[in-house]
């Protein structure tokens, strides 16, 4: 097994990045389904604004597994030779299909249409597919760097220097010092007038670039009230996300040995993590605007979590603990999917599965945080692991 890393081809699977595809999609859902909202340990929560949490880390993963993907799957294709033109159509579909899947989990069972919120997850996910499997068709690994660093420091610069027209978000915030986001009102600290109907460029909720295009370009609801985390302008460094896995997957098909693929991996996610850092200097890590630093920060980690994965499951041949995370990855936009369409089915029949099983917890004597991390993991491990299981032993991969 200590040889089979280095003679990875693009027709080869990498059992190790199935694996860490599904146990990021289960993430996903554990994250987004506590028993009580109120009751949550921190590190399952998102980050209040500036910083990172565990939580702020599955997205990213997943854009930069996304990346990764893309490489191994186009490269084998353009070997087949296949045209690009007939990719370029295959991406068009696939993106057109997971944009409106996320349109419709959203609207998802009322479709009121008054109520619609286009930007989101699957949504930011498609976009992201897109750029990047078009960056990857028509540009080397010279091009692909060069739009990396092109959208990071461009977005940096625009949030750093670019001042902010006043609307009448920012007018509130300049008269109370305060801004509405989805948990309420919030402090925004250190805004100041450079002009005529301007603020100076920042990075406060509410009052930063991103949030002004997303309330002037954005339509429908926004997730935060007053702009959104998948919003207009935060797509562009997330793109960069894609593009660190894309370079990553074109490091696993090169010559290198098994043992330097690995070394090599590891190298470059801890120095893309050491420059996360650094940036967070000038510009703070978030995900709630996605900032540059936080792109850097999140792909070192999912760089060096990846070399662990290959090195213990694809050089070591440690594969057994790996069968939940592949059983969860090979369908892993399905049972992302159903995780949020089973919750709404239950309310829809008046079912309260969810509340019920917490308070049975509380009432016995659990400790509520406790109970609330108990029921998302019943939810996860049991009910929606169990139709992607049977997805599994039928042999049954919905590519989208």
């Amino acid at each position: 097994m200590a040889g089979k890393l280095e003679g990875l081809t693009a027709d080869s699977r990498l059992v190790s990045l199935d694996a860490l595809r599904g146990f990021t999609v289960l993430a996903m859902i554990i994250v987004n389904v506590p028993g009580s909202w109120s009751h949550v340990y921190s590190p399952l929560l998102h980050s209040h604004w500036h910083g990172a949490t565990p939580t702020d880390l599955v997205f990213p993963f997943f854009l930069f597994i996304v990346g990764v993907s893309i490489a191994l799957a186009f490269e084998r294709q353009l070997d087949q030779g296949k045209s690009k033109k007939e990719l370029v159509k295959k991406v068009l579909v696939r993106a057109l299909k997971i944009f409106t899947l996320g349109i419709f989990l959203w609207m998802f069972p009322k479709f009121d249409l008054g109520n619609i919120r286009i930007p989101g997850v699957l949504q930011r996910i498609s976009i992201v597919f897109l750029a990047c499997s078009l960056l990857y068709i028509y540009g080397d690994w010279k091009a692909q760097v060069k739009w990396a660093v092109g959208l990071l420091v461009g977005y940096w610069a625009i949030m750093t220097f670019v001042p902010v027209p006043i609307d009448d978000v920012i007018q509130q915030a300049l008269s109370t010092g305060e801004t509405l986001r989805s948990g309420g009102m919030v402090t925004v600290d250190g805004i100041r007038k450079v002009g005529e109907g301007l603020i100076a460029a920042n990075y406060e909720p509410g009052t930063n670039m991103e949030s002004w295009l997303d309330r002037r370009l954005v339509p429908g609801r926004l997730w935060e009230k007053t702009w959104d985390p998948e919003g207009f302008l935060s797509t562009f460094p997330a793109i960069g996300t894609g593009i660190a896995g894309m370079l990553t997957g074109r490091l696993l098909l090169s010559k290198l040995d098994s043992d330097k693929k690995v070394i090599w991996l590891f190298v470059a996610g801890f120095s893309a993590f050491v420059a996360g850092n650094v940036f967070d200097w000038f510009f703070p890590i978030n995900k709630h605007i996605w900032t540059s630093s936080y792109v850097l920060y999140a792909a070192g980690l999912a760089a060096m979590s990846l070399a662990f994965f290959v090195w213990l499951v694809d050089v070591q041949g440690k594969v057994s603990w790996t069968k939940l995370g592949v059983i969860f990855g090979s369908n892993a936009v399905v049972a992302y999917v159903l995780h949020g369409v089973i919750l709404k089915l239950l309310a829809l029949a008046n079912i309260p599965l969810r509340s019920g099983f917490f308070d049975g917890l509380v009432a016995v004597g659990v400790p509520e945080k406790l109970s609330s991390l108990i029921w998302a993991l019943f939810y996860s491990l049991v009910i929606c692991f169990i139709p992607v299981y049977f997805l599994y032993k039928k042999k049954v991969f919905i590519k989208l």
